[in-house]
């Protein structure tokens, strides 16, 4: 399915003393990615809203290989699964500059109605523009 690549330096305030990426900013680093993910297809998560159509999240797996370290370019390959229908479910790859894979992770997504809070189906116009 889709695959997209989101590219993120790592900040000196997401490491610890040694220099390693605190394990609790990988989530931001997911969502970064889910994000651009989103706006390469054409689909804006805050349109979205706008529309009422909200997006938790219902899972999220991490599988910590290698740290990755203060000043690393981080390659984000985020993949979309299957065609999405209630939930939305994406892999995840990162790496760093030297190609190097640090963690691999997966999350599963619910589309949800902001008004009932009750989950819903893919909208239509996120489904046709996945068929492009």
């Amino acid at each position: 399915m889709k695959s997209h690549n989101t590219y993120v330096k790592v900040r000196y305030a997401e490491t610890d003393q040694m220099g390693v990426v605190h394990h609790g900013n990988y989530a931001d680093y997911l969502e970064i990615a889910r994000l651009d993910w989103l706006d390469e297809l054409g689909v804006s998560y805050k349109s979205m809203e706008k529309e009422g159509v909200m997006l938790p999240v219902y899972e999220l797996h991490f599988k910590f290989i290698k740290s990755a370290l203060f000043d690393d370019e981080l390659k984000i390959v985020t993949k979309l699964m299957k065609t999405p229908s209630v939930k939305i479910e994406f892999d995840y790859e990162i790496f760093n500059q030297g190609g190097e894979l640090l963690t691999t992770a997966s999350t599963v997504l619910v589309f949800m109605d902001m008004q009932s809070r009750k989950p819903i189906r893919c909208p239509e116009y996120i489904l046709d523009k996945l068929k492009n």
